[in-house]
């Protein structure tokens, strides 16, 4: 070849645009766009929801004082009296849990499994460790015992009580709420220099991108601990989780083949061996599930990032058969842990509800002001009600070797995330429909 024809091809093929902010910005300004547009109300009402949820622990305290606390008085009931009273109260009832009162104040409780009950849902019996006297009884929910003012706010946060149907909202909003917040910064960082409106639409946008920008961390925390809890997300979180060895661990409650069968030192002894060890309060204590298993006494404070060790004992001896203390799980699953409890409002109490608060206020606040952004673009003159969404085509003017592996990863993305995956599919056919009939009414 010669070098006058070399020079012919290379002037008639024009180079691979490269990849410039001025090509990716359109992109995302109309992802950031649609996404907040139709998924902004399930996001509304997960902030508001989750408002309500916050402050919950608080309110419990509140509405079912006579059954979580006790006038202070010397001595204690043994916990196997205590839990003897109210297995007569509830005779059909299987132990499967005992949390004694954590200070003179605070009534024992004997967690129960009982025919008829929802799953996660347990029946609680709230006992006076002084006197040994039933205090009331209530139906609670998951791992925490919520009560059921807690769990009916839990519910309306997490499918608006509409059961598994309602588990949709929740996924949409948390599968979401990482894009628009990404989004939102990376155009943020490419808007910087330029020059800040002082129209009416211009102060909003600023008070929407700083609010943004001071949530931005937050918001990203609860999406990532919310699609741990959602319904199709949350399933293939577990399933990559267990692959990569991120599980949260359990300790071993199997017994020596060798050890006596059918004797049983008690509650009290075993709770009286594990506090030696210092195991300290809150703890639950769980009774052998099966023959040749241990008892498990573990530590449910949720408020400090430590207290999560677990022990079992032999009930046949009450020796301890083994330990698992926090510090031996792996990072993965200790971020887990930190990541659900901070999600709740659990993780350094009254602190956390604050910063919650905070970011759910925020939140609001910025759907609020994106929302009249919009209302602001709309048309004064002809049909149109409502602004304009911006540019479409502009993924075209990407490279492709930039186009390529975004479309990969999304794909991917939605793999994990279906719903997440479902919904962009949705938003696509949808802006198709609508530039179609535009065409059609231009012709």
């Amino acid at each position: 070849m010669s070098i006058d024809q070399s020079e012919e091809r290379t002037a008639e093929a024009p180079p691979e645009p490269r990849f410039t902010w001025a090509a990716v910005r359109p992109l995302l300004v109309r992802l950031h766009f649609y996404a907040g547009v139709f998924v902004g109300p399930f996001l509304l009402v997960a902030a508001l929801t989750g408002l309500a949820y916050i402050w919950t622990p608080q309110a419990e305290q509140a509405v079912y004082d006579h059954e979580l606390h006790v006038p202070a008085a010397p001595g204690v009931v043994p916990l196997a009296q205590q839990a003897a009273v109210a297995k007569a109260a509830v005779p059909d009832g299987t132990v499967t849990g005992i949390r004694p009162g954590p200070t003179p104040t605070d009534s024992t409780q004997v967690i129960f499994n009982r025919p008829g009950l929802e799953p996660s849902f347990h029946h609680t019996v709230f006992v006076d460790p002084h006197t040994g006297t039933i205090r009331g009884q209530l139906e609670t929910y998951g791992s925490g015992q919520a009560l059921p003012l807690r769990s009916r706010l839990d519910g309306l946060h997490a499918n608006l009580q509409l059961g598994d149907f309602g588990r949709w909202y929740s996924e949409l909003a948390a599968s979401w709420l990482w894009v628009v917040v990404l989004a939102g910064i990376a155009l943020w960082f490419g808007s910087r220099k330029r020059k800040k409106s002082q129209s009416a639409r211009g102060r909003l946008l600023s008070w929407h991108r700083m609010t943004g920008l001071v949530i931005a961390a937050g918001l990203l925390v609860l999406s990532a601990t919310g699609l741990t809890w959602s319904e199709h997300a949350g399933d293939n979180i577990s399933e990559l989780r267990s692959q990569l060895d991120w599980t949260t661990p359990s300790v071993s409650a199997a017994l020596p083949a060798a050890t006596p069968q059918g004797a049983d030192v008690g509650i009290d002894a075993v709770r009286a061996a594990t506090l030696q060890a210092g195991l300290s309060d809150p703890v639950e204590i769980r009774p052998p599930s099966a023959p040749g298993k241990a008892y498990v006494v573990a530590q449910v404070g949720r408020e400090w990032p430590t207290k999560a060790d677990s022990m079992a004992v032999d009930p046949a001896t009450g020796r301890i058969t083994a330990t698992l203390p926090f510090s031996d799980y792996s990072v993965a699953a200790k971020l887990s842990r930190w990541g659900i409890d901070a999600h709740m409002g659990l993780l350094f109490g009254v602190a956390n509800q604050i910063v919650l608060t905070g970011l759910a206020v925020g939140l609001i606040a910025v759907i609020f002001w994106g929302y009249r952004m919009w209302w602001l673009r709309r048309p004064t003159r002809g049909d149109a009600r409502v602004g304009r969404p911006p540019v479409r085509g502009t993924w075209r003017r990407i490279p492709g070797r930039v186009l390529a592996p975004f479309l990969v990863a999304t794909a991917v993305v939605g793999y994990y995330l279906p719903v997440f995956g479902l919904s962009l599919l949705a938003f696509l056919v949808v802006d198709l429909i609508v530039a179609a009939r535009r065409q059609e009414v231009k012709a």
